[in-house]
């Protein structure tokens, strides 16, 4: 584990064969009455269990268990983690094992807990007794690990809720609007009494700061389409979400903001650089799969990993300063399959970038996926890995530009968040969903054409498409090859015909970029080039989730190596890590960075063909043709004048026609892995 020794606790088995979720496992048919006896008398033998701080402050970042007096202590123990305190005891959070303290053999010992996120009601610990002969396999989690069944409880926490207004708001989170001089707040309360947005150019308040209304909204239990998401062991209520429209932004500055009210609290004082559509430069941190670190075991597989790739990202975020930026993360994001209180550990754990980069995202398998969704072909392979989600918790909590909507048809609020697009400086970023239908004469087919058609090329040189599952992936993935298919057939020409210069997947849990591909077909071998004509496909699925299947066996290579990589295959790798877009009107580089060491570890360039001289003539056209009304031409110069302009457009393209041919040259060498500061 990546953890802090102490903090989960040693599991007492090997991982065995993965299972499915069942029953609460039941007592063991031979268990002596003398050893039940033995537990319920365990508190009155005077075992104490206490948790601090029992009011938890912002500035308290850890919780303290500790327990003493505890009898004949067992490698199963366990002090499992609840709230709302009036849940059952089969129904907690998690659990962590005391044999992580090293004094636990002694009847006592301490515990520690990084803080929680706040779910709108008192924590509670309790401690259990667990019985070797009740280890069951017939209740376990989603690693097949015998999950404990509560049964045999000793001693309990008192209570540990947070200071101050349970109103405050948590979990800020930015995203871009549909106009160029909006940007949008969302967070969290624990009740719906109105809240407001305040912001402005000065970090004091009092300076001239605007204040603007909120939208709120939730859902309920009724809502979720299966269980775990729609049953006690999974359900917690979400609380409200304020959805907050910051706006009349100048291009470029920063913003400073508050969300709140005065009778509930308001949130700390954030920033944001306000998005460019003028900006001849484009950051973006693009990543997918990351998933949630969730400090103690729980019924489902968790993402420690995601705690680095979020600390990389935000060390980048603060190198970039002014400039405006954003970050993409496409599909499986807080892997919650149900489980409501996952959501709100990923939102706190996002909250410091977030709150103040716009994050965008698109669905996944893991948001949406169940047995009765709407759109559901022969040839799909979607199943109930949104753990009876259906789409609600990804729909509310994120709202991004555009109105992309399919109802759930089980009377819950539509899906939303489906497809969608803006421009960010030079780079136009279009947003798909895998997990709806695509498929030529839909209506995401015919808005992702309509799309693509109306890019000003001049103004955005370069395409980046994005969504869940690849079109492209060299791993073992045989399950969506069908998949795979369909999108060749009905996306790729899309992305061929306008001129898609990226496109980014995730799903597929490992970094692997592929050559520029038409028809399962590479154009261009080097890792610098001018664009040719077809997109670089990229899966970008390494931010957090450890599951993955092997690398695709090849027929042709039978001995060593095993999984050789396809020729169509340019760089793959299994370090987690995130790509980092930087683009001008010349180029645009992709880089992935390693969690690791935070280096970059592959590269590409893609040169647009357009130099800033080029788009500044194609600017001062269109400006001309819009500041004369009527008039399509340039003035008539005189003689002169035309001749020497004459001569500075063959210079011009001279000097273009070498640049173009110098990086050709060099097009033909792979660029070695720099590092971040080269």
């Amino acid at each position: 584990t990546h953890l802090p020794a102490g903090c989960k606790g040693n599991h007492p088995s090997p991982r065995p064969p993965r299972a499915s979720l069942g029953v609460p496992g039941k007592m063991h048919p031979k268990t002596p009455l003398l050893l039940l006896l033995f537990f319920a008398a365990g508190e009155a033998a005077g075992t104490s269990l206490t948790a601090t701080p029992t009011k938890l402050t912002q500035s308290d970042q850890e919780i303290k268990i500790r327990w003493s007096d505890l009898p004949s202590p067992d490698g199963l123990d366990h002090v499992a983690i609840y709230s709302p305190p009036s849940s059952s005891d089969r129904d907690f959070l998690g659990y962590i094992f005391l044999n992580g303290s090293a004094s636990w053999r002694s009847g006592r010992g301490e515990l520690t807990l990084p803080r929680l996120p706040n779910l709108r009601a008192p924590y509670q610990f309790r401690l259990f007794r667990w019985p070797a002969k009740e280890y069951s396999y017939h209740h376990v989690d989603h690693d097949g690990n015998p999950l404990p069944h509560g049964r045999h409880r000793v001693a309990l926490s008192g209570e540990v809720a947070f200071a101050g207004s349970a109103a405050r708001p948590e979990q800020v989170h930015l995203a871009f609007a549909d106009r160029a001089d909006e940007m949008r707040v969302m967070f969290v309360c624990a009740d719906a009494v109105k809240r407001a947005v305040r912001y402005g150019l000065e970090k004091e308040e009092e300076k001239g700061w605007t204040e603007v209304g909120t939208e709120v909204r939730t859902y309920e239990q009724k809502h979720m389409c299966d269980a775990p998401a729609n049953d006690s062991v999974g359900w917690r209520h979400p609380g409200f979400v304020f959805d907050g429209l910051m706006n009349g932004l100048e291009p470029g500055r920063r913003y400073f903001y508050k969300v709140g009210s005065d009778p509930g609290g308001w949130s700390e004082t954030y920033s944001f650089i306000s998005r460019d559509s003028e900006a001849n430069e484009t950051i973006a941190f693009l990543f997918g799969d990351m998933g949630t670190y969730v400090p103690y075991n729980t019924y489902i597989r968790t993402q420690d990993e995601s705690l680095s790739t979020v600390k990389w990202i935000l060390r980048d975020i603060e190198a970039v300063g002014d400039k405006p930026a954003f970050i993409s993360h496409i599909g499986d994001i807080s892997y919650a399959r149900g489980y409501a209180w996952v959501w709100d550990h990923f939102f706190s754990q996002i909250e410091p970038i977030a709150a103040n980069t716009p994050y965008h995202v698109c669905i996944g398998n893991h948001e949406y996926d169940w047995p009765s969704q709407p759109w559901k072909p022969s040839w799909s392979t979607y199943g109930k890995d949104g753990g009876g989600e259906c789409g609600i918790p990804y729909s509310v909590k994120f709202r991004m530009p555009g109105n992309s909507v399919l109802p759930t048809g089980n009377g819950a609020p539509d899906t939303r968040n489906l497809y969608y697009s803006f421009d960010s400086g030079v780079v136009h970023f279009v947003y798909m969903s895998t997990e709806t239908n695509f498929v030529q004469g839909s209506n995401q087919h015919n808005f992702l054409k309509a799309d693509l058609e109306k890019v000003n090329r001049s103004r955005t040189p370069f395409v980046v498409f994005q969504g869940h599952r690849p079109m492209y992936t060299s791993s073992n993935e045989a399950r969506d090859f069908a998949m795979r298919q369909q999108m060749i057939q009905h996306l790729e020409p899309l992305l061929v015909m306008y001129n898609v210069t990226l496109a980014l997947w995730g799903h597929v849990h490992r970094y692997e970029r592929f050559c520029p591909m038409k028809n399962s077909q590479c154009l261009n071998t080097s890792s610098s080039f001018i664009y040719p004509g077809a997109p670089v496909h990229v899966v970008i699925g390494m931010a957090g989730q450890d599951w993955q299947p092997i690398w695709q066996p090849r027929r042709d290579h039978p001995d060593v190596p095993i999984f050789p990589q396809p020729g169509i295959s340019m760089y793959r790798g299994g370090e987690f890590g995130y790509t980092k877009l930087v683009a001008t009107r010349e180029k645009l580089t992709l880089m992935y960075v390693g969690n690791h060491d935070g280096q970059v570890h592959d590269m590409v360039e893609i040169f647009s063909g357009q130099t800033s001289t080029e788009a500044s003539a194609t600017e001062a056209v269109n400006q001309t043709k819009l500041g004369s009304g009527t008039s399509t031409k340039l003035k008539i110069s005189p003689l002169y004048l035309e001749i020497g302009g004459s001569v500075m457009l063959a210079l011009l393209l001279g000097f273009a026609l070498g640049f173009l041919l110098r990086k050709k040259r060099e097009a033909a060498q792979w660029t070695p892995v720099k590092n971040e500061e080269s």
